[in-house]
């Protein structure tokens, strides 16, 4: 049921955190926690063979963090830049746009019928190298470096990401009959994680995006044509992948962004408030049209093998 009707949930959350702001900000103290626990419950659906065949697979890897830190970079910082200038909502696009994959895209992939094992590795990847190329590249787009608290950064991705992933891993590769029975519920708690995420986004700045609609507005369509650049990168590399599954993940891998991030680096270097709204804004879009991308590809996927 959760699963069926994400997007209706996430659209109730995204109303909730704008009208009652203080529950987004009760929870936002529980983000990195929320995201470990999606993390777990999604590696917790592959086991090690699994994950071995995948990382057999460095030209996919390679593909994906070229895509990530090379073409959505570049189009964060030219969009940003074309609508907003040298403003700080321009320079909060331009790092939106040199930030990692979300830590949610595999769910999306996993609910969208695709590889989910690739999805994690390709994401464990992309945020592992978030500490060097995302300062490297706000650099190289905006003249501004970036004092970015590596320790801090690192002990965030390594708690939302790569340890969760790899106790799931051990887990499910441990005691496959244990797991295996509970999937339904793994992807209803990391769906219920997600909905919780965007409440505890939406929540602590509802008062800035209420007190500028018109300005919101423009970058929420600017969000919307950056989000919908990366999936058009994700579905353009199709062909050089393997298969469906593969395809899918790497829709997911190119167009959602790890928000969660900016506002560690604006606050670390010192930078107006403000840049760090693009971030909740492609957010709030990213978690929007994902679960409608998910429930197209699955639908089809169950279609197709319906026949």
């Amino acid at each position: 049921m959760i699963e069926n009707h994400l997007l209706s949930l996430v659209l109730v959350a995204t109303t909730a955190g704008l009208l009652l702001p203080d529950l987004g900000v009760a929870l936002s103290g529980w983000v990195t926690p929320m995201l470990a626990v999606l993390m777990l419950s999604v590696s917790l659906t592959f086991d090690l063979t699994t994950l071995r065949r995948v990382l057999a697979r460095p030209g996919v890897q390679a593909l994906a963090t070229g895509l990530v830190y090379g073409p959505m970079s570049l189009a964060g910082f030219a969009l940003g830049w074309l609508v907003f200038g040298s403003a700080p909502l321009g320079l909060g696009f331009a790092l939106v746009g040199t930030l990692p994959t979300d830590v949610s895209s595999p769910l999306l992939v996993m609910l969208g019928r695709g590889n989910v094992a690739l999805a994690t590795v390709l994401n464990a990847v992309n945020t592992s190298l978030a500490p060097l190329l995302v300062p490297a590249l706000f650099l190289l787009y905006t003249g501004v470096e970036l004092d970015l608290p590596v320790l801090a950064l690192v002990g965030e991705l390594a708690a939302t990401v790569l340890v969760p992933t790899g106790l799931g891993v051990a887990l499910r590769t441990w005691r496959p009959g244990r797991i295996a029975p509970i999937e339904p519920a793994l992807s209803a708690t990391a769906s219920t994680a997600y909905v919780l995420l965007v409440l505890a986004v939406v929540g602590p700045n509802a008062d800035a995006i209420l007190a500028a609609p018109g300005t919101m507005a423009v970058a929420t369509v600017v969000a919307l044509a950056l989000n919908g650049f990366g999936y058009l990168l994700g579905w353009g590399v199709g062909p050089l992948l393997d298969g469906r599954s593969d395809r899918v993940a790497m829709l997911f891998t190119t167009s959602k962004k790890e928000f969660s991030i900016a506002a560690l680096v604006v606050f670390a270097s010192g930078l107006p408030a403000e840049v760090a709204l693009p971030a909740v804004v492609f957010a709030v879009v990213q978690m929007t049209t994902s679960p409608l991308v998910a429930r197209v590809l699955a639908g089809r996927s169950d279609a197709r093998n319906g026949d």
